[in-house]
Formats: C-alpha cells, structure tokens, sequence
C-alpha cells in the first residue's frame, strides 16, 4: 500500500540535456510526476531545464527552476519540507546529490526520506568496489578488475595485467570520463581523467572483454521482493562500444532461449541483492564460443534504456517505479485503461530496433571514434514485424543528410580497402559493413573483424540481397514487394532502380502493395483501443528467428477493427521533432506536447507522429494514437490517408516536420496555420530577403548567389566581413563568418562541391546586439509575449548565446521598432500561429536577420516566465480560432506606447474589482525578477571540436537562473551550467589584441575582487601597462608554468580566452580550450559572455579596494 504519512515529495530532475543524459529524464520525470499526482501528493520539483515538461507548473506541483546544487537542495528542502525525496528519476545527477545529502546527514536531520531503492543499496550499485564485492558474494561472475583511487594504484595493476584494459569512474554519467586503455600513455591519462570524473574519486579498471555480445536487462522490484523482466536488449555493436551508441534490439534475437533465460534469472538474483525499488538496468558481455558471460554494471535508477523498453514493451517503468517508491506493490498496480497489473511481465510480439544520432554532421572536425564514453546526443526507435524491417526504418528515422552519398562513396571502394576500414569503431562502421556485402565480403569474414554477431549479418545481407535484385532485375513485384517488407521507402527503391519515385509508387498501386497498420498485439488482449501504432507490408508478423508470431488478424488493424476510425470526432495530426540532435532539441518536444494537450481540450482527436523514444511525446498516454515511424513523407502518407485528418500541425516539430509542410499539402491535406507559400517565403533567403524590401524594413545588405564566381563577386561588392547562409538550415549548420577572400574560397570551393546550385545568401556582417521575439499572429493581430536580448554580439548562434529575459538594455525606441518590425512580418507573412523573429540593433538601427514561422527553442522558457499559455493559444489560433476570441483585446504595448490596434494583449480579470484590465506580456512570472538562459555545452565528450562560438550551434542544452537582479539571475544560471568554479580564487587571461583594449575594465574588476590574476606574455603586459598584478605563464611551451600546467594542477577556476572572429582559431588557442574542457575548467571564449559574467561577479563579492590621500576618491 502506498505510505500515508507521505504528504509531500521532492522530485529532482537531471538539470540540462547534455550527452549522457538526455530527454528520456524528462519523460521518467514527467512520469514520476503523473503517478504521484494520481496519489494526492503535493510536489516540489526541482530542475534548471525550462525546455522540459516535468517542470511545467500545476495545481499541487512546486517548481524551483534551480541550479542542482546540494545547498540548493537543502534550502529548498528547509523551506518546503517534504517528507519524501525521489532522486533516481533524475538520472546520475539525481542520484549523486541524494547521496551527498545523506552522507552529510542532511536528510535525516530535515526528517527526508529517501524513497524506493536506498542510499545504501545505490552505494552498492554505483561504487565500483562495493559492487565487485556484492557480485562475488552472490556468485555471480564479473570480469578480472580492481578498484583505484590514484594513479600510482593504477600503475602498479599495470605492471601485472596487460593492455587493453577498460577504465571505468564510479558515479557518473554516459561513460564520462571512461575509455579503453590500448597503450600505458592513454592508460595513465584515462585512469587521471576517470578519477577527476568520479565525486568520490574512485574508477574500476577491468580486464577488457572486447568483441564480446552486450546485453541489457530492465528489471523491476518492489519492497516486497517481487520482480519481473521487462525486457531483454541485445547490443549489435559489441562490448566496448557505449550502448547509448550501439544499435540495439529487443528482443535479444541472436540469444538461444536458455541463454536469455539465465540473464533474466541473474538481473532478477542482482536486483534481489541490491534490495531495489523500482527499475534498474543490469548489462553483461556474453561469449558466443564459451558460452559464459560476465556482469558489467549496474544503474539502480531510470535509464535510456528504461525509457526504450517502456516503448516497446508498453510497460511504463518510471511510473510503475514512483508508485514502487510510495509503498505499493507490483500486484496493486494498474497499468492505465488496460486492466492490466504491473505484476504481469510485458510480452513482445513484433521486433523493435534503437540507432543512436550522432552529432558528427554538425562537428565534422570530431573524432568519430566510438568507445566507453558516450558520444551520440539522441536515437530513434522503430518497430517491425523482422529485424530488417525495424532496422531499415530505424536508418530512415535518423534523417541523416549525405548518407546515400557516404554510402556510394565507399561502393567505389575495393573489398581490400573496405577490410582495413571495418575493423574502426565509429559512427560509419554500419555503412561499410553494409556495402562490404554488397562487394561480396562474406559474413564470416566481417563478423572477424568487426565482432558483430552471425545472426545479424546474414539478417543484413538479406537485405543486400534485396537491393541487389532491385539493381538487377528491375521493378519486380515479388522483389518490390520484399522491398517494402524489410522496411525500405520509395525514395531508396528509386534510387537503386535509377528511376523516380513517381514510378515506384505507380507499380506499388498497381500490384496492390499497401501497408496495415498494427499494434504488434500490446493491446490485444484488454479490449482497449491501440494507443501506439506502426505500419508495415508483413501479412504476417514473424520474427526473423521464425519463433515469435503473431496471426495477421491479430496484427492487423483496419477501418472496421479500430473503432476510432468510425467516431465523429475531428482529427488532427501533430508531428513531433524526432530524435535530438544539435539544433534541435527537446524543446521541440515540449512544444508538440503541448499542442496535442490544447487540441485535445479542445475536442480533438489528436494523432502524434514521432520516433524519439526518450521522449514525453512518445508515451502512450499523451495523444489519442502515437505512430512509431520514421518522419519521412511516404510514412507520414501512409498516416494520413488511413487517419484523413481535418488538420496537420507542423509548426511545434522544429525543422523537421516544417520540412514535410510542402509534401502534405501536395498531397492534399490542410496545414493548419500558416499556408506553405508563407513557410516557403519565410525560409527561402531570397524571398525572405524580398519581402523584407517591399515591408520597408532594414536588413544586412545581402546578395543570393549560385555559384563560387558569384560569391567572389559579390564579396567584392559587400566587403568583409561577411555572414554566408545557405536556406532550410537547422543550427545554423553550414553557416560562417568570412573575414577575407582566402577563408571565402575555402568555404564556398566546399560548399559549391557538396551542394551544386543550390543558393547561397552573403550578408554583410553588422556588429550589434541580437534581440529575439516570438509572437503569436492570427493573420491580423499580433501577441508578442515579450523581447530576448541576447549577450553575445551578433554572429553567435542564438542557441548558444547567454539570453536575458524581459530584455535589459532595449530603449522605447528599439521597442517600438522592434514591435513594429514583429507586426509587419508576422502579417506580411500571414503567420497563424507562431512566429519566432531575429534582430540586430546597431545603435539605434533595427535589423532582421531571419523569421522562424514555428516553434523556437526559446518558446518554452517564454511560456513558463510569463505564465501564459502561449502554446496553448497558438494552437488554438491554428484550428482557426482568433485572438480575439480567446479573450484578447487589441491595444498598445505599455513599454512602447505604440502600435494601436495591433499587438494584442491578455484580458485579466481583476481580483478587486472584477472587471477586464488589460496587461502586457513582457513581465517574468516572478514579480520584479530577470531570468537569464545560459546554453550548456557537451564539449567534453566531443573531441577535436573547438569550443569558440559563431554562427553554427554548438550546445546540446540550456538552463535557466530567475532572480531580482541581472547579476544574480546570471550567477545563478552560470553555477545551474557548471561554469562557476570558486576553488582556486584565480583565472588565466588571454585576450585577442583586438579584444585588449575592451577586457581592460573586466580585468580590472576581478584585481579589485582580490583574484590571482595568471596572463600570456601578450596579456600580462597589458595588465601591467595598467599598473595591475599578475603571474606570466607560457603559452605552451617554455618555462614552467605553462598554461596546461596550470590547468593539470587545478590552479585555476576558469580560462578567459578570445580570438579573432572569422579567422581559424588559432592552433595553441585550440589545444588550451581542449585542455580546459577535458579537465572540468570553465572556459569563456565570448568578450561579452566574459564582461557578463565578470559584472555578475563583481556586483555579489566584496570588492578590496585601499583608501588614497583624497577622502572623496571611493564616492
């Protein structure tokens, strides 16, 4: 039964999306959320993520939008004093800040308890030595390892154990800090790196099990004692690859029933010894050809992997978790409508595959090697009745642009050339064994190289078989139709035939090849309508291995066995973002999922399209139907005319579903919102950049060129530097500041060779600040909610720019311009629904870069600061309803005074006297406070990339700091983003020389607050110049101390570094940030990203100033 002395419960959320820790800890929270609400609960939630639905405000639901600090926690803790504190749905975040409050006996003396699995049995899970102990008490077999807090520990296993050796830190996240070690250099620097890595300074160093088979089992226990298996996951990449980068498949179909049955048998014996509460994830490497097996780790809290076999499974783990750690029992549970209890174990009747999305397309520069340490930012899931079906539509769902090109490339390659490739583990690895079958590699000779399993190859090369005959034999019905069975689209099949799509898709209607759609049998047995859905062309669903089948009358569901089909509801369809990458993150999520919950109330019976298994929008209980597909045209048609929506929403998915608009209409279904003429306006620069002349409204001067030649010539014209912006862009990618006609050559010689044709805008570059809007229009009236302003000057990326909300600096002038500016784009462009708006302000100058007709990234922090429900209204305005009609009256902005009749503004009913006020929209939800957003950055797992900032996006998150001041609010939000480090007391200075002049008053702010001041001989002589103090250090090289000396030693808490911008950064200036970054040190590359936080600083530390001969020189 669940505890009734629990009146009140912390929910710690896992802070910003950073690679590691993803969306799938929005979801577990969201879920944790929706189970203890459903108990009466009332719940303090704290979390630094605005982008997240977990913290979206309710009735009975507290958010502190906080920084995940343990004293943080416990003031929030001393001022709400709940009863119960849930941390294992915050991911490793969660769960460390759980354990440091315990062990500093913090919860006890609030009288907090901690709820489902505790400290204790965590410490057993995530402390390497502890763990090794618990699995040789219990029998249960682990590699040949030991336990090291130093490295001269570590160097004294090496002299008895040899190399590779696997280097994993305790308590961390995604494999931070861990690696294979293949030579005593990197061994040493792996094992100093994982102890750094570690909050108790503590990593495993095992004995390597390379090449072996991954396998993960979720599990899930209640304080009884009872436990089941969710599921069983096999890794098709091997041991030695992060299993948030390898392809995964569920069920383990390679694994011979016994075997699969003895991990059940040991992640049950595991969980029992753990004493756990709630679902945990146990992974071991398995050997074919002894047919042993070892235990890797444990995660006694919510997972990816969890939040993948929730999906797949419809066994929602993090919410059955929460209601574990209240007390009940797995046999008191329902699970939703279905009648069914938790104590039921799940049974997977088709098969479902998971490809991770790496961030390599936007960091072409990185190291692309794959090991322990996780590197990709998001993955997709896909469903099928084979392994190739659910393969092939994983490798769609990845939209990975030049794939097709990567793929023909290494076509070209020989067999010879393609063996010495496979054996590198990287993100490619798939693509070359792909087309080493296709040049007749056998795959034995594949599976010694590469380590992946027999059962998957020959899967593979089935479907190469398929492809090949598609070469050979032409447009075949009983090959096409194989075609489409092993999942592939139109657009592939086109491709190989060397024909169109158009003629593919003629054959299809003619031979009568059509998908059903199906829900694998999950809900078959509770008589429940089939919340989550696939399609597929399998008449019958059969496992690959044959031993899995479910009768096609069971799998198929038509118009006459969904009675959704039939009722009298109007349908929309909302498609989601797919999986997150860089550019587009989970903000887009949130977004989808608020739409769909507007729709919903307003009558709607609302579809959701997406593939991202991590997220909110994919649990089954947000729409009415969820599709996993792949969010490519052909798939979405085939929703479509089976569903016959009254409305399609594609301005809440980001890019990519407004990349689909032109297609569904094509087709013939409604937009709702804004037409496509207007998307296509808005997101082609040429037409963009007309509209904004026939608006009469100030643009950098630009020129849309086709060619190298034309690019020079307009360089010529516009002088430098320059901005160049290719059209449909997502993160700015391919985006760049050109500062002289040799870095324009380089750039567009590669552009030109890649992208023949297609347009490329040059804008002048104009210095200034960037403000940002989002607003909602009804075609005639406009709401704008309020202005951003960013910190950065212009030419970073304004996902990576510190934002300041309301807007700080900005005159009446500048509003007013920049209010007028929102009213005529936002009309001129017959936006209905959402428009997000870019300006540059030089001086008194407003400019517009570029208008985004759809959800920002921004969006959800507006919504929450604001307190309106902006998201909400906007869906509304795109089913048709006007702002007017959803209580809105026209009127002025207060701030500008200006814009009668056309910014529209909220009607409030007020407390006292009960009549209509109007109120602006430009206030933060905090009476007289300034939010800061401040983006989070995943350099440390990316290697070789720079972490200078410009116009191509670079952060994988964001965070948020609210407070009465600018300074405090920027504090705030710089310590939730880890880039507050006060150890030392001391910075290192290394300015540009065009950047001197300017960091001149910063520097003298921090000699003021007392810090030691470190500088590069260029630097220091400024600082001296200036009659301050400070240590010269070299560059790189010369006399100790250098500037990596000092940051091996942790002398400093942050590395204040500029270079010219438009230039390579220079290649020592490279090496330090890298050092910086792979060390744990703040780096600041920014001049105003530096002057904000150096002004933050000073305004809230006791400055040391002396007195002087005048009396009146401190006033």
């Amino acid at each position: 039964m669940v505890q009734t002395d629990v009146k009140k419960v912390m929910l710690i959320g896992s802070g910003p999306i950073v690679i590691g820790q993803g969306a799938e800890f929005d979801y577990a929270g969201n879920e944790a959320r929706r189970a203890l609400l459903e108990e009466g609960l009332e719940i303090v939630l704290v979390n630094s993520n605005p982008a997240t639905m977990m913290t979206e405000p309710a009735h009975s639901v507290k958010v502190y939008l906080e920084a995940l600090t343990e004293e943080n926690i416990i003031r929030i803790l001393q001022k709400e004093r709940p009863q119960g504190l849930l941390a294992a749905f915050g991911g490793q975040t969660g769960l460390n800040l759980a354990r440091a409050l315990h062990e500093r006996g913090v919860l006890e003396t609030l009288g907090v308890r901690i709820l489902g699995t505790q400290p204790e049995d965590i410490a057993l899970g995530e402390d390497r030595a502890r763990f090794r102990a618990l699995m040789q008490d219990i029998g249960e077999p682990i590699p040949p390892s030991t336990v090291v807090g130093s490295v001269e520990e570590a160097r004294a296993y090496l002299k008895e154990h040899p190399l590779p050796l696997v280097i994993r830190p305790a308590y961390t996240l995604g494999g931070s800090g861990g690696g294979i070690a293949r030579d005593e250099r990197s061994y040493l620097e792996l094992v100093q790196k994982a102890l750094v890595a570690s909050p108790i300074g503590q990593c495993l160093i095992e004995t390597s099990l390379l090449g072996q088979i991954e396998v993960e089992v979720e599990v899930i226990r209640d304080a009884s004692g009872k436990a089941l298996v969710v599921a069983v996951m096999e890794n098709i990449d091997p041991v030695g690859v992060h299993t948030g980068d390898s392809i995964v498949v569920t069920p383990a179909l390679s694994l011979r029933p016994e075997v699969e049955a003895r991990f059940r048998q040991a992640a049950l014996k595991i969980a029992q010894a753990l004493s756990l509460v709630g679902g945990a994830n146990v992974q071991f490497a398995y050997d074919k050809k002894s047919d042993t097996y070892a235990v890797i780790e444990v995660n006694p809290r919510l997972s990816r992997s969890s939040a993948l076999a929730s999906k797949a499974t419809g066994y929602p783990i993090a919410y059955v978790s929460a209601k574990l750690a209240l007390g009940a029992r797995l046999a008191e549970i329902v699970i939703g409508k279905t009648g069914r209890r938790a104590d039921e174990p799940p049974v997977l009747r088709d098969v479902v595959v998971k490809m991770p999305r790496f961030p390599f397309d936007a960091f072409p520069e990185s190291d692309r090697l794959l090991g322990t340490e996780m590197r990709a930012t998001g993955e997709v899931m896909a469903i099928g009745a084979t392994w190739q079906e659910a393969f092939f539509k994983a490798w769609r769902s990845l939209d990975m642009k030049g794939a097709h090109e990567e793929m023909a490339r290494l076509m070209r390659l020989s067999v010879d050339e393609l063996a010495r490739f496979l054996a590198r583990s990287d993100d490619l690895r798939i693509l070359r064994i792909w087309a080493a079958l296709h040049q007749g590699m056998t795959i034995r000779q594949i599976a010694a190289v590469t380590d992946y399993d027999l059962f998957y190859l020959d899967a593979l090369l089935e479907i190469v078989r398929v492809e090949q005959a598609l070469m050979h034999k032409g447009l075949d019905k009983d090959v096409l139709l194989q075609a489409k069975q092993f999942g592939m689209d139109d657009r592939h099949i086109a491709r190989l035939l060397k024909t169109d799509v158009e003629t593919v898709q003629r054959a299809r209607t003619a031979w009568g090849i059509f998908p059903t759609v199906t829900d694998g049998g999950r809900m078959a047995d509770a008589g429940e309508k089939p919340p989550l859905l696939y399609w597929t062309y399998v008449p019958t669903a059969h496992a690959s291995s044959e031993k899995r089948a479910l009768p096609a009358e069971k799998r198929a569901l038509s118009a006459t066995n969904d009675a959704s089909l039939t009722n009298l509801r109007p349908r929309v369809v909302v498609i989601g973002s797919g999986p997150i990458r860089i550019g587009q993150g989970i903000e887009f999520d949130y977004a989808s999922v608020q739409a769909v919950q507007a729709a919903r109330a307003l009558g709607y019976e609302v579809i959701m399209l997406n593939n991202n298994p991590s997220t909110v929008s994919t649990d089954m209980t947000v729409a009415d139907k969820l599709y996993l597909m792949p969010l490519d045209l052909e798939a979405v048609e085939s929703v479509l005319a089976r569903e016959k929506p009254q409305a399609v929403i594609v301005q809440m998915g980001g890019q990519t579903a407004l990349n689909l608009a032109s297609g569904i209409e094509r087709l013939g279904y409604h937009l709702a919102g804004t037409e496509l003429s207007s998307i296509e306006q808005a997101e082609d620069r040429g037409a963009f950049d007309r509209l904004l002349e026939a608006l009469d409204l100030r643009r950098p001067r630009a020129e849309n060129v086709y060619s190298a030649e034309e690019a020079r010539s307009a360089a010529r014209r516009l002088g430098y530097p320059l901005i160049v912006r290719p059209s449909f862009v997502l993160g700015g990618r391919e985006m760049a500041i050109i500062a002289d006609e040799k870095s324009l050559n380089a750039y567009i010689e590669r552009y030109f060779a890649r992208y023949p044709g297609e347009m490329l805008l040059v804008d002048s570059y104009i210095e200034g600040r960037e403000m940002e809007v989002d607003a909602i229009s009804d075609g005639e009236h406009v709401f704008i909610p309020g202005i951003i302003e960013h910190i950065e000057r212009s030419g970073v990326h304004s996902g990576d720019s510190i934002a300041v909300f309301p807007a700080e600096h900005v005159s009446a002038t500048i509003r007013r311009k920049i209010e007028e500016a929102t009213v005529k784009l936002a009309r001129g462009l017959h936006i209905r629904g959402l428009i997000n708006i870019q300006f540059i302000v030089s001086d008194e100058d407003v400019y517009v870069l570029e208008a985004n007709p759809r959800a920002s990234r921004t969006l959800p922090m507006i919504k929450k600061l604001t307190g309106r429900p902006i998201i909400e209204w906007a869906t509304e305005v795109m089913l048709g309803k006007r702002l007017t009609e959803l209580g809105f009256v026209t009127g002025h902005s207060k701030e500008s005074g200006a814009l009668h009749s056309t910014v529209c503004l909220p009607v409030a009913a007020d407390q006292e006297s009960g009549t209509a006020v109007q109120v602006t929209g430009a206030t933060v939800n905090v009476p007289g406070a300034v939010a800061v957003k401040v983006p989070v950055f995943s350099f440390a797992k990316l290697s070789a990339v720079d972490v200078t900032l410009g116009p191509v996006m670079k952060s994988t998150g964001e965070v948020l700091g609210i407070d009465e001041t600018l300074e405090k609010a920027m504090m705030k939000a710089l310590l939730a983003a880890g880039q507050l480090k006060n150890k030392t007391g001391a910075f290192l200075l290394t300015f540009a020389d065009k950047d001197k002049p300017d960091a001149l008053p910063y520097i003298r702010m921090l000699a003021d607050l007392g810090y030691r001041l470190y500088a590069t001989p260029g630097t220091a002589r400024l600082i001296r110049e200036a009659d301050m103090m400070c240590d010269v250090v070299a560059k790189l090289s010369g006399p100790s101390p250098t500037v990596l000396d000092l940051i091996h030693e942790k002398r400093i808490d942050a590395v204040l570094n500029t270079w010219t911008v438009g230039t390579s950064p220079a290649r020592d200036g490279f090496r330090l940030r890298r050092e910086a970054v792979e060390h744990g040190v703040p780096t600041f590359t920014s001049l105003d990203t530096i002057g904000a936080f150096v002004r933050a600083l000073y305004a809230l530390t006791l400055s040391f100033k002396p007195l002087t001969a005048s009396t009146d020189a401190l006033f």
